[in-house]
C-alpha cells in the first residue's frame, strides 16, 4: 500500500464514523450552510497575483512544518496580503488539520475558502459547506471519472466551486467535464513525493481554456510563479514557502507584493 491508498482507506473510516455522530440534517441547519456563494474561480480570474495560501501544520512528505501558528492568526494574515484565498487541510492523522480550523478562518476572514481535503464520499461536501467552505477540492488520483462527475455536480448544487487535482495525462483526460472551474496540477508525485515544475508546463497545453489552471506544489519563488504564467496559469498554490515562516501572513504580503510589481 503506498501512502495515498493508506490515507484513503483511513478517510473511509473516519467518514463512516463522522456519519454516524453527525446526521446530514444537523450540517444543513449550520447557519454557514446557506451562505452566498464566493467563488476563488473568479478571483483568480481577476487577480495580478493568483495566490491560493495555504495553512498546513504538517505532511507526510516533510512531517512537521509549523505546529505554533493559530489558524486565526495565519487566516487574518493572508487576507490582509491579498492572497486570492487560502486552503485549509482538514484531514487530522497525516497533516495535523481539523474542521474546526476551517471554521477558524471562516470567521475569521471574509475571502473564499479551499477545503483541502481527501473527498471520497458526498456527505464531505456537506461537511465543507457547513463549515464555511467555498471551494472544494477533488483528487482524481482516487476517482473514477463517474465519482469525479457525481461529486462535482453536487459540490455545484451546493454551491461549491470545485478544483479538480490531476497529476498526470491519464488523469487529465478522465476529469474533464463542465462540472469543474478549476484544473489543479499537482506537481508533486504522491506516490515518490518529487516535485517538478515540468508537470504543470507539460499538461497545460492539454488543458482546455475553460478552466481556470492552478498550479500546485513546489512554488516557492516570484519567477517560477512568472514562468508558470506563460503556460497560461492563473492560480498557484503555496503552503510550505509560507507556513516554514514565524509570520505566514507577513512573509504572504512581502511575495504578493513583490510578485504584483514585477
Amino acid at each position: 500500500m503506498n501512502i495515498l491508498d493508506k490515507i484513503v482507506f483511513d478517510k473511509g473510516l473516519e467518514v463512516k464514523l463522522r456519519k454516524s455522530l453527525i446526521p446530514v440534517a444537523q450540517l444543513e441547519q449550520s447557519a454557514l450552510f446557506n451562505r452566498p456563494k464566493n467563488s476563488l474561480a473568479a478571483a483568480l480570474r481577476n487577480s495580478n497575483s493568483g495566490i491560493i495560501a495555504e495553512h498546513k501544520r504538517r505532511s507526510p512528505s516533510k512531517s512537521v512544518i509549523n505546529q505554533n501558528l493559530n489558524v486565526q492568526d495565519v487566516a487574518t494574515g493572508y487576507e490582509n496580503a491579498g492572497a486570492c484565498g487560502m486552503s485549509v487541510l482538514t484531514d487530522a492523522k497525516y497533516f495535523g488539520g481539523s474542521l474546526d480550523d476551517l471554521l477558524i478562518a471562516r470567521a475569521a476572514t471574509k475571502f473564499p475558502l479551499l477545503r483541502k481535503e481527501f473527498i471520497i464520499d458526498e456527505y464531505q461536501l456537506l461537511e465543507a459547506k457547513a463549515y464555511g467552505a467555498d471551494v472544494i477540492l477533488l483528487i482524481a488520483a482516487i476517482l473514477t471519472k463517474t465519482e469525479i462527475k457525481n461529486l462535482s455536480e453536487f459540490a455545484k448544487s451546493l454551491n461549491l466551486d470545485v478544483l479538480l487535482e490531476v497529476h498526470n495525462e491519464e488523469e487529465l483526460q478522465k476529469s474533464i467535464m463542465p462540472s469543474l472551474d478549476m484544473l489543479g496540477v499537482n506537481n508533486r508525485n504522491l506516490k515518490t513525493f518529487e516535485v517538478s515544475l515540468n508537470t504543470s508546463k507539460s499538461l497545460s497545453k492539454i488543458i482546455p481554456d475553460d478552466f481556470v489552471k492552478v498550479s500546485e506544489s513546489g512554488i516557492s519563488t516570484i519567477d517560477a510563479i512568472q514562468d508558470l504564467k506563460h503556460y497560461g496559469f492563473q492560480g498557484f498554490l503555496i503552503g510550505e514557502n509560507f507556513m516554514k515562516t514565524d509570520n505566514p501572513g507577513e512573509y504572504a504580503k512581502k511575495f504578493i507584493h513583490e510578485l504584483e510589481a514585477k
